[in-house]
């Protein structure tokens, strides 16, 4: 079939390389409160300050800059915070720059898009690859408007990006603009304020190996005390010695504690940030170390026992357990999920969903678990897409970063991998060839329980489609085996198929005609009498 883009090769994805726990700091005095603000205030308005130099340095950054900025940091706070902060601008620097192209690219798109409508008749019919005309010159007009705003708004970013300028707000530019609209956010100014000063707050120190407990700023013993390295205006509030300051409360991970501990116990560097969550009035200590870089294994030892092929959708997985050979086992499963809300109760759907499909994989004995490599950033633009606002909002809703991440790690956790396909026509050719076909009175099928299908067998190599036609015969009239699934060395895969009873049938007269006609099987795999068995065409997967 023409007109198929090519397909790309699957993966499998790499783990995670690092670890994140968290644990509150409960009862703290007064006096701990009053000392973890002035630290937060104090090295926030350093970490502002170096960032504004960073931003000015632009592209002539170089590691002689770097260097002066962290002399120049050194006196007001130490050696090793000023290095925390430092590096924290040059990570949020390059950030904002990688950013920056992902909205070029974005705005890039549009262009293309609006050029290639504004280029047809009014009114011109549109394709399935390729949107049409619009529909009035009316719409062609304010179309045409659209267009040169978003060329003057892609002019200005390439000239900033030429020019090594970047947009960086410390504290969150949702955070900022909520300042406009308190009411609709019910906060009060005091509130928004103390939320706002919180989130610019600095309170954190990396790591260092071969140091006492791996962190000699923020250091946490074996047994739960947290102690702090005083900046040097503020080491008169210090209450132990070599200006430190002892928090009066004790901390135990509940979760990773052992390898926590471990990890100190070996002066192995442990990364730690204090923060102050607002609404709860709890402040939270978050400890992070790296992982080894873990080899994953290869793509043929996923597909070995089998995959779980996995759709995405706007508010459940679709879910189907297929044998190594690409074959359907079982009924669907779904495990659904309501994206509304708040951020937080998004992210515990999510949460929830991905726990209950690793433990039914688990279960299912496989190795891997297939999903389409989801990527929505010039999906959901009103250029590609038009007035579909409803379908806009819809893809816009699903977290398919987060997603990924929170997969990848979960998953190795259980000690099951991740193999990503190309998600490229999955829905159409799995509703094809296989949603019919497994439809049964006691088992329904959806478009995306057979997208499903699909993607697990593009992920074990497989083409969607259930079957290949058979090969014409040769002059030795020979013919090759029929399925697509099996392969070379599979016994059997070109017998023929066995009696359904171990006898002959007694009363089926020479002339191979019966005397009545068979009855209607009663099990519940067969598929009802109305629906029939066709064969599609062949279908190119590249």
């Amino acid at each position: 079939m023409g007109g198929l883009r090519e397909l790309a090769g699957s993966f499998v994805v790499p783990g995670p390389c690092g670890v994140a726990v968290r644990d509150r700091l409960k009862h703290l005095t007064p006096r701990d409160e009053s000392v973890l603000r002035a630290v937060g205030e104090h090295q926030g308005r350093l970490a502002s300050r170096d960032l504004r130099a960073r931003c000015a340095d632009g592209l002539e950054h170089s590691k002689d800059t770097w260097a002066s900025r962290k002399r120049d940091l050194t006196p007001l706070s130490s050696s090793r915070i000023a290095g925390a902060i430092t590096k924290a601008t040059h990570d949020q620097w390059a950030l904002a720059r990688r950013c920056q192209a992902a909205h070029m690219k974005t705005l890039e798109a549009g262009i293309g898009t609006l050029r290639h409508r504004l280029s047809l008749p009014i009114g011109e019919p549109g394709t399935k690859r390729a949107a049409g005309g619009y529909r009035s010159k009316g719409e062609w007009f304010h179309k045409s408007r659209r267009l040169a705003a978003l060329e003057a708004r892609h002019a200005a970013v390439v000239a900033d990006r030429q020019a090594g300028r970047v947009r960086v707000v410390r504290g969150g530019k949702r955070l900022l603009n909520t300042r406009h609209h308190l009411a609709q956010a019910r906060l009060t100014e005091a509130q928004w304020r103390e939320r706002w000063e919180t989130e610019r707050w600095f309170i954190a120190a990396d790591g260092e190996s071969g140091k006492r407990f791996g962190n000699e700023t923020i250091r946490v013993t074996p047994d739960g005390e947290v102690s702090i390295k005083l900046p040097a205006p503020l080491a008169h509030l210090a209450n132990a010695r070599h200006g430190r300051y002892v928090l009066a409360v004790r901390i135990g991970f509940a979760h990773r504690g052992q390898e926590w501990a471990d990890r100190i116990t070996a002066n192995r560097a442990v990364a730690y940030r204090i923060h102050l969550d607002t609404d709860r009035r709890r402040w939270y200590l978050t400890a992070s170390w790296q992982r080894p870089v873990v080899q994953t294994i290869p793509l043929e030892a996923a597909r070995a026992r089998g995959m779980i092929g996995v759709d995405t959708n706007a508010d459940h997985f679709a879910a189907y357990h297929l044998d190594r050979h690409g074959n359907p086992v079982g009924d669907p499963h779904r495990f659904p999920y309501d994206l509304s809300g708040t951020a937080d109760h998004r992210d515990a759907q999510i949460r929830h969903a991905l726990t209950r499909l690793i433990n039914w994989a688990k279960q299912a004995g496989v190795a891997a678990i297939a999903i389409e490599d989801l990527d929505f950033t010039a999906e959901k633009t009103r250029e590609k897409h038009g007035r579909k606002k409803q379908f806009r909002q819809l893809i816009s809703g699903i977290p398919t970063g987060k997603l990924k991440a929170r997969l990848v790690s979960m998953a190795a956790e259980q000690g099951l991998s991740i193999v990503a396909v190309d998600p490229a026509y999955t829905s159409m050719w799995g509703a094809q060839h296989w949603q019919k076909p497994l439809a049964t009175p006691h088992r329904r099928m959806s478009r995306h329980d057979a997208a499903g299908i699909a993607i697990g067998r593009r992920a074990l190599g497989h083409p969607v489609r259930r079957r290949t036609a058979p090969p014409p015969h040769d002059r030795s009239d020979r013919a090759g085996h029929r399925t697509a699934q099996a392969g070379p060395d599979t016994r059997g895969r070109e017998g023929t198929r066995p009696p359904a009873t171990d006898h002959a049938p007694r009363d089926v007269p020479p002339n191979g005609t019966r005397k009545r006609q068979p009855s209607a099987s009663n099990t519940v795999r067969d598929a009802p009498r109305t629906q029939q068995w066709v064969q599609d065409s062949l279908m190119r997967t590249g």
